[in-house]
């Protein structure tokens, strides 16, 4: 049997063209799919620009994928996650202000957004919201300076339009993942410098949430230790040999 979803949601500038997209992303002709339109569009956040129709395709259950499979070899369907009201929307409005915010830039980009997992007991879920297309180094920024601006004008928009704070992570084709694990190698490298120059390694000035990946990889290091240092942009971290 072929791994085929069997719905996706999609936004484009008219209905008509959203179904014909997520009929190519399933792999089906438009007849083979149920469509249920979750938004029709209209004026955008605080009355500006325009909000793409936003649509949900299920594939009909006579489609492709049904007549691929053995009804007496087929597994049982694994119960589908539903989402709360207050969940979806959340999703809903974090996907619609990132594409107006991407449309006033002139950036063609998919936007997915997607519920993470807490990170202990008490801590909040973050509502990661992955941006993908050809070409997108301009969203990042030096440093991923613009990116991060971009993050803190989407929590902005989206928090006004819920009426409360919404932890919202934003990528770029995977950036942020590249950018920690280069961070987390060089922490090490320092460290490693550190010790065997027996004197402190400064690194070059960095934003908080680069700072913070360099102490939480080196806090628990048995021969070294960090202190941020400085005021503003050049606030850095230095990595300190312990006597």
């Amino acid at each position: 049997m072929r791994d085929q979803r069997l719905t996706v949601e999609v936004t484009a500038p008219s209905i008509e063209e959203a179904v014909a997209r997520g009929a190519a992303e399933l792999g089906v002709s438009p007849d083979s799919v149920d469509v249920q339109v979750l938004d029709e569009g209209g004026k955008g956040m605080f009355g500006l620009g325009l909000r793409q129709p936003r649509v949900r395709l299920t594939l009909k259950g006579d489609g492709p994928l049904a007549a691929e499979t053995d009804e007496e070899d087929a597994a049982p369907p694994a119960p589908p996650t539903e989402l709360s009201e207050d969940d979806a929307e959340a999703l809903r409005v974090s996907e619609d202000t990132l594409h107006e915010l991407l449309l006033r830039m002139g950036v063609d980009a998919t936007v997915r957004a997607r519920w993470g997992e807490p990170t202990g007991p008490e801590a909040p879920r973050n509502v990661f919201v992955d941006l993908h297309g050809t070409d997108l180094s301009i969203l990042i920024g030096h440093r991923g300076e613009t990116l991060a601006e971009l993050q803190y004008i989407a929590r902005l928009i989206v928090g006004k339009e819920l009426h409360r704070p919404l932890p919202i992570v934003l990528d770029v084709e995977g950036y942020r993942a590249r950018r920690e694990r280069q961070l987390r190698q060089l922490a090490q490298r320092m460290a490693e410098q550190a010790v065997e120059r027996g004197r402190t390694m400064t690194l070059e000035p960095m934003p908080a949430n680069e700072r913070r990946i360099i102490h939480i990889e080196l806090r628990d290091h048995a021969q070294v230790t960090t202190e941020s240092i400085g005021e503003g942009d050049h606030r850095t971290v230095p990595i300190i040999p312990k006597p």
